[in-house]
């Protein structure tokens, strides 16, 4: 078969040749020099026209922080220096959390010194060519937003599907076959609100869509109730974090932290876990006003949040800025206190106007 093509091809050429010889004065060795150095240099620009998958996606994203994802967190200590916090998560990765608790917000996640996810919020992040309050058509423009959305790994193959919801408030763009951008937007102004930045690993751990696949899966967290204690203080904090620079980028004033707060939120993300169910009143009929008298807490007003099944605390926080009343309690101005609950993925937010 290859004798074949090679004769068709050899045909094709003297054919080429004779029609030049008798075009041009040129000798039939030049018709045919001629013809090959042709062929060769569309050869060659079929080869420059097979791009690597990340010079792609150092075309499409020259902010700093995406090239963060591989990179070993001795170059991140020697860039931003220690962080504020190291929280477990939930997906054997481990939280490298950055903030000035007002305007940035970020949180790297590391597995064996390796970052492999990034999550990030706030006015000062270097997200070129995307800023935070970037409109949503501005950033379609950029990434390709589609219903499904592919990952192979090996001979397993994965594919996420997005609901006209989901590319609505939280949609996936796929840069390579190992890098995904989760951009959040609030829905109520149809702006960018913040960005994740991961692994196709990571996003099988999440698998915050309907998933179809053919494979194998990553294994369901295991973790010891120690551990979990952990992991749930860690997301506790970030809600705060994360609820005050979202704040401040809406020019609302930040709330101060309130143990005590914490503690009945803490309680009831615990009794909805524990007795499955999810709502403002416990089984005994009980909601916040009887929680915080029972802790003889002082207030004003006081305001409540709960979520659950959100992979993570940044993703709750982005659920309450997209619902209308979650939205009115997380950006309200006239609460001074908050404090935050975790049990297992169960979320509870109490804000308290003191004096």
């Amino acid at each position: 078969m290859r004798i074949i093509r090679s004769l068709i091809v050899l045909s094709i050429i003297a054919l080429i040749a004779f029609y030049i010889i008798g075009k041009t004065n040129m000798t039939p060795k030049e018709a045919i020099d001629q013809i090959t150095l042709v062929f060769d240099e569309k050869k060659n620009e079929l080869r420059t026209k097979k791009v690597p998958e990340k010079m792609i996606a150092d075309q499409k994203l020259e902010g700093d922080l995406f090239r963060w994802i591989g990179k070993d967190t001795d170059e991140l200590l020697d860039t931003l220096g220690e962080p504020v916090r190291k929280d477990k998560s939930a997906y054997d990765y481990e939280w490298w959390v950055y903030t000035n608790e007002t305007t940035k917000y970020m949180q790297f996640g590391v597995v064996e010194g390796e970052i492999q996810t990034i999550y990030a919020t706030g006015l000062e992040l270097d997200i070129d060519p995307f800023t935070i309050g970037d409109s949503y058509e501005s950033i379609a423009e950029e990434l390709s937003f589609e219903s499904d959305v592919s990952y192979n790994k090996g001979l397993s193959s994965y594919t996420f599907q997005l609901k006209e919801e989901d590319i609505k408030r939280r949609p996936l763009a796929k840069i390579t076959n190992d890098l995904f951008i989760q951009p959040y937007f609030d829905t109520f102004t149809d702006k960018l609100s913040s960005i994740r930045i991961m692994t196709g690993e990571v996003l099988l751990k999440h698998r915050p869509y309907a998933l179809q696949y053919r494979g194998d899966l990553p294994p369901e967290p295991n973790y010891s109730d120690e551990e979990w204690e952990e992991i749930e203080n860690g997301m506790e904090q970030q809600i705060f974090d994360i609820s005050n620079v979202i704040r401040n980028f809406y020019d609302k004033p930040t709330l101060n932290w309130d143990d005590t707060v914490r503690e009945v939120a803490y309680l009831h993300s615990k009794d909805m876990a524990e007795n499955n169910y999810f709502s403002h009143y416990g089984l005994n009929g009980e909601g916040l006003k009887e929680r915080l008298e029972e802790k003889e807490i002082y207030y004003f007003a006081a305001g409540e949040n709960i979520a659950a099944q959100y992979v993570d605390a940044p993703a709750a926080v982005e659920g309450w800025l997209n619902s209308e009343g979650h939205r009115e309690a997380l950006l309200s101005t006239k609460y001074t206190h908050l404090g935050v609950g975790v049990f297992r993925f169960y979320y509870t937010q109490n804000f308290l106007t003191k004096p």
